[in-house]
């Protein structure tokens, strides 16, 4: 929400996706990242009141496409270009990183869109999935349907029930071999493996416009609960006219390149372990 100011004193509120909320005082200072790269003048909030589930965050960084994010304020040093990559354990080491320097000549990109009320989300178009080496037969009007985003702050991808079905049934059908356990929460398609030493799962990709393939990490197929209950780690949407949420899960292991200037968005396999 636009902030509100009283005399010297200005307000802030936001409320995001999951109910969680921050309101606090909103406040400018000069930014200093290092000795050559400063900031004046630097608008952020100071949260007071903080509810939800923000776990153990000591703050948040905002990275949408909205004029107060933290690209869109660095603009002029950093061209609203970052990227990072978010590693499949906390053993692991991942990165974010601003501006273009270093960046792989592997980057495949693609075109960012724009979401219908929500122009601070970064919209994007996946026009195919695929399980195991064969596409599925989704029309890619239904993954379009209600638009799409890709989001680092949800857990797990959302896809629209009718292609959400599709991938599931693939995917069970190379699964067979193993034995099903009870689903876990939003979790509905969940195996038993505590009686195999190693585990064989299909590859899932996902297609999005000019030609780009973005192979799924094996850690961001499935998600964990324990070994007797390894879940297929997507699930669907109330209906096919629900965004579409390219989660924080599938991306594991992928460097994403955000370029807000060039209105792209680029993918790298291998970005980090």
């Amino acid at each position: 929400n636009s902030p509100g100011c009283s005399s010297s004193t200005c307000v802030y509120g936001i409320q995001y996706g999951d109910s969680s909320f921050s309101i606090g005082l909103f406040a400018k200072e000069k930014l200093t990242l290092t000795s050559n790269v400063v900031f004046d003048n630097f608008l952020f909030g100071c949260g007071q009141n903080n509810q939800g589930l923000f776990g153990g965050a000591a703050g948040l960084l905002g990275l949408g496409r909205n004029k107060l994010s933290f690209p869109s304020q660095t603009a002029i040093k950093f061209k609203k270009i970052f990227s990072y990559c978010l590693p499949s354990s906390p053993s692991s080491t991942g990165f974010l990183k601003f501006g273009n320097d270093g960046l792989s000549k592997s980057v495949k990109f693609t075109t960012l869109s724009t979401i219908s009320g929500g122009e601070s989300f970064y919209g994007i178009t996946i026009i195919a999935m695929s399980v195991g080496g064969k596409k599925l037969s989704i029309s890619a009007s239904i993954l379009a349907a209600g638009g799409a985003i890709i989001d680092s702050g949800t857990v797990i991808t959302r896809l629209p029930p009718t292609a959400y079905s599709a991938l599931r049934s693939a995917f069970r059908k190379q699964m067979n071999q193993y034995p099903m356990a009870k689903p876990l929460s939003i979790l509905d398609t969940c195996y038993d493996f505590s009686k195999y030493s190693t585990v064989s799962i299909p590859k899932i990709s996902l297609f999005f416009e000019k030609g780009v393939e973005v192979p799924i990490d094996a850690r961001g197929i499935l998600y964990v609960n324990s070994i007797s209950q390894v879940c297929l780690a997507f699930a669907g949407n109330t209906n096919d006219f629900d965004v579409l949420i390219y989660g924080n899960t599938q991306q594991k292991t992928l460097e994403v390149v955000y370029d807000g200037t060039r209105r792209m968005i680029g993918f790298r396999t291998g970005g980090c372990t």
